[in-house]
């Protein structure tokens, strides 16, 4: 049945690296990289600056940072109400070119684990770029600052990073002293999962929370790992996220670790410590949710 259950999740594996393949883009670690660094356009006239969002998370930065919006995301969730008549230009994954090209804007502000599939694209119709580091919470606000300080928003700007700054001090007191679990991070779609490092979106909350991440000291964001390996890291929590479509990742979560006999050995299996994360707070980017994200791993990490 072992090895049945790993034909299976093979299978599936190459789906789901290709799906977050744009997820390992090489870029800044630290803040939001400027395909133009040596343009001032934007920087003295930030209130008439042409700008386009082709994601949630970074229409929602605009939006704290009260800049205007000259085309937006399409998405399935809300978008902040200053911009209900924007101009749509697509999906953040596939963001249309035609209409992008259309509005002229000054930047176009995208994610940069997209940067690698879309900075082509924008460079073909001759647009201005900034990608903003969205893979850990301490990146966006990092992106914040500096978009704060390019588009004349720096009051703005540092009264978000001020309130991060409170918030995470207030967070780190509940748990002084107490010994840092160790996390097993999944993510998943159906029919196959892989193994989340630090680097990811989920694996750097898990690290805000005090978890240490059993598979720490890798470049990568997700890496490849059989279940026998993972046996060998001992993790005292087990968590699983969903890469899409999350119902049907819970449930095929739930059939290997019902159907896959080494499950059953984990002490975090055998303890009732592994649990599905919401995938509404734990996406694959970051966004403002992140309090009620770390909120929800209190309980998790902590086991009260």
């Amino acid at each position: 049945m072992k090895r049945q259950v790993k034909k299976i999740v093979q299978k599936g594996l190459c789906m789901l690296l290709a799906g977050i393949a744009v997820l390992t883009a090489s870029v800044s670690l630290t803040a939001c990289v400027d395909q133009h660094p040596d343009s001032t356009e934007g920087q003295s006239q930030a209130d008439s600056v042409r700008l386009v969002a082709t994601s949630p998370a970074a229409a929602q930065i605009c939006d704290k940072l009260e800049l205007d919006l000259v085309g937006v995301c399409q998405t399935s969730g809300t978008l902040p109400e200053r911009y209900k008549d924007v101009t749509q230009v697509g999906t953040a994954m596939s963001p249309d070119m035609e209409i992008l090209k259309s509005l002229s804007p000054d930047y176009v502000l995208s994610p940069n684990s997209l940067q690698s599939d879309l900075q082509p694209k924008y460079a073909a119709i001759q647009v201005k770029s900034l990608f903003l580091n969205l893979k850990s919470v301490s990146g966006m606000y990092a992106s914040i600052a500096d978009l704060g300080e390019k588009f004349n928003r720096q009051q703005q700007a540092q009264a978000m990073v001020d309130e991060f700054n409170t918030f995470m001090q207030e967070y780190k007191n509940k748990n002084a002293g107490k010994e840092a679990p160790k996390v097993l991070i999944l993510m998943g779609l159906p029919g196959s999962y892989i193994v989340a490092t630090e680097n990811s979106y989920v694996g750097s909350l898990v690290e805000m929370a005090g978890g240490q991440n059993v598979y720490a000291g890798t470049d990568e964001e997700f890496l490849s790992a059989n279940t026998e390996d993972i046996k060998t890291k001992e993790p005292d929590v087990i968590l699983r996220a969903s890469h899409a479509m999350p119902e049907q990742v819970q449930q095929m979560f739930a059939d290997e670790f019902e159907k896959n006999d080494i499950w059953k050995h984990f002490a975090a299996v055998q303890n009732g410590r592994v649990y599905d994360l919401d995938s509404s707070l734990f996406g694959m980017s970051a966004n403002f949710s992140y309090q009620q994200a770390l909120e929800a791993l209190q309980p998790m990490l902590y086991n009260n």
